[in-house]
Parts: C-alpha cells; structure tokens; sequence
C-alpha cells in the first residue's frame, strides 16, 4: 500500500487544461486565430506572436494596441473498469474553465523598425475539478484497504473471526475529490526589422510564469456494520485519511527569433521559440496521511520541492498566399514540439515516442472595407504511449475547426470575433494485472480517456 499511495498523489501534480497547441502550449493568443487557425504569414497586429518577423510589415506607423479575451469550456473524463469497482466501470466526469483568458498585444512601427510586447496565457489557462475523484484514488484505496486488512485476517485468528474476510469496498464510504489550477503567465518583447520590401527579422524574449495549486483528498470511513466489528478490535472507522493542498510557482526566460519572405502575393514565414527551463517549487499548506507511516513516501510534495516542467522548444512554418489581391487570403501552417527533450516530472517526456505536430489551415475573405469573415482547421498529432497517459494528464489527438469574423467599426478601430471546437479522439488504455498492474494495485483495469473543448473569443484592434 505504500507505493500505491505514492503512485496516488505522485499524480495529481500535473494537471493542465491546455487549449490549443502542443501539450503545454496555448497557441490562441489573438482572436484571429480562433476564426482561422492559421496566422503563422499574417502581417496583422496578432503577428506579434503568431508571425513576429511579419511584424515589420504593419500597414500602419506608429503604435497599435489589441486587447482580447476568451473563455474556454472543457470536459476531460474517464471511463474507468476495475474489479474492485462494485459497478464493474466507473465514469468520472472533469471539468475546466477558463472564462477570462486575457490577452495584449501592442507594438510601436517607426520606419523599418517594429518594437512590440505581449502578455498572454501562454500555457494551462484554468481550473479542472473531479468532484468524484478519480479512478487512480478509488482503485488505490481500495486495493489498499484489501491488501491491508487481508494480511490482517490472515495473521490474527480474532481479527478473522470478527471481520470474516478482508474489507471489501461495500463495507465503506468512499469519499474523494480533487482540483487543480495551472497558469502560465507570458511577458514578450522583440523587436523585428524590414531589410527591405522582402524580407524582415525578430528577436526576442519572453519571461514565463508558473502558478498553480492542487488539491486533493480521499477520505474511506467504515460503514454501521464495519464500524462495530472494528470498534470490537479496538480500531477506528477511518481506513484512510489522505488530503494535499499544495501551490507551485516558478519562471523561466524563452529567447524567440523569426524570419518572414515577401514576393507577389506570397509569404514566407518561420518562428522558432527555444526550450525554458522551468523549475516549479512546491509551497505545501497541507500534507496529511492516514495512516502515518506512509509519510516518508510523499517526498515530492514536501514544502520546497523543485519539480521540472519544461516548455519545449517550437518551430513554426508558413505559408500564406493572395488568391486574391487584398481580398482573399489562404495560409498553411506546419508546428513541432520537441516534447521528447522538455523535461517533464518524473521524466514522464521519456515515455513519449515523438513530439508534437501540428498542420493547419485558413482562409480569410474581405468582402468590403467593412467585414471581413474567415474559418480554418488544425489537425494536433500527439506522440502518445500508454505510459505517458495519466488520470490527471492525458492527451488526446484531435482536429479543431474556428470560423468567425472582423469589423472595422472606424478606420482605426477593428472588432474580431471567434469560435473554435475542438474534437478529440478517445484514447483507451488497457493494464494488464501483475507488476505494477492498475494503478500499482497488480490487478488488470482499463481506462478510456476522452475530452472535449469549445473557445469563444472577441477582442478589438485600435490604431494610435
């Protein structure tokens, strides 16, 4: 039982609620993004992250400002089966929001020289909650508690006589819960500069910020019968007592450099962020479990602790083309993430077989000098494995579609509005019983993860 409740809260450490991107990334920075996906050529203000190079090709000198939001809506649920479960399978139902997700960009263009600077979401973006727990609490307790009162009744003749059997998870009350936040603030500054009609540069850097809190209890009390068999061998009704409220934080620095190409309606864009190390250190309010010798196995969460959590490094490509001239507009946009080579808590990127890739797609249409409408898709190919996969981190893979629009409500101030769903794939993870079997319990179990996500967006453009 030791290292099940090790293995238990060993878990819930990682949990995210990433929107669109790679595993630890948030890509939707502008809300020209959520109506087209793809803005990896664009020369627009969103630029500034999605093109940075392209920056240097603003249509307007001087300062421009855009502010947006977005509020995101997500569900990650488990489908669990595990012998002990008294139903046979289990659905746990996870939620995540976000319903302020605030973004600013601004940049100042003076002649060939384009300075700009951002604060964003960059990674995480809200709050999961598992009001019934989670899978890994039901079946490691439960596991636990046969295991323990097993030896029990096999070592003392009257603890069998009065219990007439191990416990089993009908002759208890399990409660369990658990929640979590993870934010990762981003602050951006670069400066990009245009060579000539052609071709332009950025380098940067960004300042990232970690805050997050998790926390989480499992509480097993015994029922009326239980509890006057164990009140007769002198014990308690609480079978296990475990509760953690523990914050992190932590920063890291991103150095980031693009290029862009211009010729005859065709763009050519790249952007390359390097890896951050990110080290997130533990501020543990509450540590607590019954019974206390299980104590000396909960190190990693210990008030001080560094944990790794490494952004990977991303490499951007585009190409965008006028179909036609200042009217119709189309990009492709290719990502990868170098996950493999991110650190991640208790080397969990090792058990990836690749990093990410990310394909997508936008088209955008200027019907007049008013409105303006464009749609898009992207496609996100994860390198997952079974032993990546995790109750409080899974992935996915997925395609999303956004559509939406702009509208130039003067000639300095433009209103973009955005909606993207995305559709995941479920991923079922069987494991099979014996060593380390479902959860460290040695017994086989299944789980089937399955998510789903939905952004909606407005923000506004003003030209100084």
């Amino acid at each position: 039982m030791r290292k099940t409740l090790y293995t238990l809260l060993l878990c819930i450490a990682p949990v995210a609620t990433a929107l669109a991107g790679g595993l630890l990334h948030n890509t939707n920075q502008h809300i020209a993004f959520v109506r087209m996906m793809a803005r990896g050529a664009t020369s627009d203000i969103d630029a500034v992250y999605s093109n940075p190079a392209g920056s240097a090709f603003l249509d307007h000198q001087g300062w421009t400002l855009s502010l947006n939001n977005q509020s995101a809506f997500q569900r990650r649920d488990v489908e669990a089966e595990f012998p002990l479960f008294p139903e046979g399978k289990r659905q746990y139902d996870g939620k995540a929001s976000a319903p302020i997700l605030p973004s600013a960009i601004v940049a100042y263009q003076r002649n060939k020289w384009t300075f700009s600077g951002m604060f964003a979401m960059i990674g995480g973006g809200g709050k999961c909650s598992y009001d019934q727990g989670l899978p890994m609490f039901d079946a490691a307790v439960m596991a636990g508690i046969y295991s323990r009162t097993s030896a029990l009744v096999n070592s003392n003749p009257a603890a069998a006589a009065v219990l007439g059997g191990p416990v089993m998870p009908n002759q208890y009350d399990l409660n369990t819960a658990m929640r979590g936040r993870q934010y990762i603030y981003g602050l951006q500054f670069g400066a990009a500069y245009r060579f000539n009609s052609h071709i332009s540069a950025f380098a940067g850097v960004r300042f990232n910020y970690f805050d997050g809190n998790y926390r989480g209890h499992v509480n097993a009390t015994a029922g009326e019968a239980l509890a006057e068999k164990l009140a007769i061998l002198g014990q308690g009704n609480t079978l296990a007592n475990i509760e953690l409220d523990c914050d992190q934080t932590g920063w890291g620095i991103t150095p980031v450099i693009g290029f862009n190409y211009k010729v005859k309606g065709l763009t050519l864009a790249a952007k390359y962020e390097f890896k951050t190390n990110l080290n997130i250190e533990n501020d543990t309010k509450t540590l607590n479990v019954a019974p206390t010798e299980f104590r000396s196995a909960l190190s990693e969460f210990e008030h001080g602790v560094n944990t790794p959590s490494d952004l990977p490094a991303v490499l951007s490509l585009a190409a965008g083309y006028e179909i036609l001239p200042n009217r119709l507009r189309a990009t492709f946009e290719f990502h990868h993430y170098d996950d493999k080579n991110a650190e991640m808590a208790s080397d969990k990127q090792r058990a990836l077989t690749r990093g990410t890739l990310e394909y997508l797609l936008g088209v955008e249409w200027d019907i007049n000098k008013t409105f303006t409408v464009s749609a898009g898709g992207q496609i996100t190919d994860y390198g997952l494995s079974d032993a990546y996969q995790r109750h409080t981190s899974f992935a996915c893979d997925s395609y999303s579609i956004g559509f939406g629009g702009a509208v130039n409500l003067t000639k300095k101030l433009r209103m973009n509005l955005g909606y993207f769903r995305t559709i995941y794939s479920n991923y079922t993870k069987v494991t099979p019983a014996g060593t380390p079997g479902y959860c460290n319990t040695g017994l086989a179990g299944t789980d089937v993860f399955k998510r789903k996500n939905k952004v909606f967006g407005i923000g506004f453009d003003y030209k100084f």
